[in-house]
């Protein structure tokens, strides 16, 4: 009970340490404060740097993209230029294919005329030749060759006037085959057959047959009296007369031969008027020997050339119409 209590402690140091932890705590705060705006400082210029950065990479890729913008526009502005060049080429080129098809289809009407004016000139010529081997050598073999050639060069005529040529040398054809190996030649024939007959006449008449033969009123009333006989029987030719006349009547033999195969029809003519009266003196009168003469008088009625009106009609039509165009 004696005791007395505790003095209480001393309160100045508490006085003083709520102060100083205020500072200390106000001092960590401003610290803490301060620091952390520091931090927000620096993510801010960080991120004020990443947007600028992003701003140049942004404005960089615009600037890329104008230019990109400027470079399709002028490919675009060449485009349409090079379309516009080539929209005009085009139409050149059209104009040019077609004055080249124009062109093309005058030349081929120019070649078709040209093929067609040389069928025309080659069927002339082959029907021109084709004449003249009738007219001076009657060559009638030859003629039909040439008139085949002329219906082929003739064949791909398209025109009228073509049929028309084409109808009028089947004509001539045909006329031209009538004519068999020609006159001439058929001429020579019949005279060398009328020379191996008369080779085959006898030289003289026999007694049997010149009795056999009837005599006139007069020659029968003057038999008792008088023997009359033709003098050619009573004096047969020598043997030397006979090869004379044989080789007088082969010589005029070759000379109507050879004016047959040259047309001169006055010059067979007197050949064979030659060759009668030879073979009259060689041989005696007698029905071969008349039969002969009969034969030589129609061989001097026989034409030399080809007189058929239808041969020469196809090159005058030819003719004619090349006249025409």
């Amino acid at each position: 009970m004696n005791d007395t209590p505790p003095a209480p402690p001393p309160r100045r140091p508490v006085r003083w340490l709520l102060p100083l932890a205020a500072v200390v705590v106000l001092g960590a705060g401003g610290y803490a404060g301060w620091y952390v705006w520091q931090q927000q400082q620096r993510e801010q210029e960080a991120q004020a740097q990443t947007t600028a950065v992003q701003l140049k990479g942004l404005e960089a890729t615009l600037d890329a993209l104008r230019r990109d913008q400027r470079a399709t526009s002028q490919r675009l502005q060449d485009a349409a230029t090079t379309n516009r060049v080539l929209r005009d080429e085009m139409l050149g080129l059209s104009q040019r294919s077609a004055l080249l098809e124009e062109n093309l289809a005058k030349l081929a009407d120019s070649a078709n005329q040209g093929r067609q004016a040389v069928q025309r000139d080659e069927a002339e010529l082959l029907l021109t030749q084709a004449a003249q081997r009738l007219n001076y050598a009657d060559d009638v073999d030859g003629a039909r060759r040439l008139y085949a050639q002329a219906a082929t060069a003739l064949a791909d005529l398209p025109d009228a006037d073509g049929l028309n040529l084409r109808q009028a040398l089947v004509q001539e054809r045909e006329a031209l085959d009538a004519l068999g190996s020609g006159p001439r030649v058929q001429s020579l024939q019949r005279l060398d057959a009328v020379a191996r007959a008369l080779q085959g006449l006898p030289s003289q008449i026999t007694g049997t047959t010149g009795s056999s033969t009837a005599k006139p009123w007069w020659q029968a009333t003057l038999a008792p009296f008088v023997d009359i006989t033709p003098s050619r029987q009573n004096g047969p030719l020598t043997a030397a007369e006979q090869r004379n006349a044989d080789d007088a009547l082969q010589l005029e033999l070759t000379l109507a031969r050879a004016a047959i195969e040259r047309g001169d029809r006055p010059g067979r003519n007197t050949a064979l008027d030659r060759v009668e009266h030879w073979a009259q003196r060689r041989w005696p009168d007698s029905p071969a020997l008349r039969a002969q003469r009969a034969e030589l008088k129609a061989l001097r009625e026989l034409p030399l050339q080809a007189s058929d009106a239808v041969l020469g009609s196809t090159l005058q039509q030819l003719r004619t119409q090349t006249d025409r165009r």
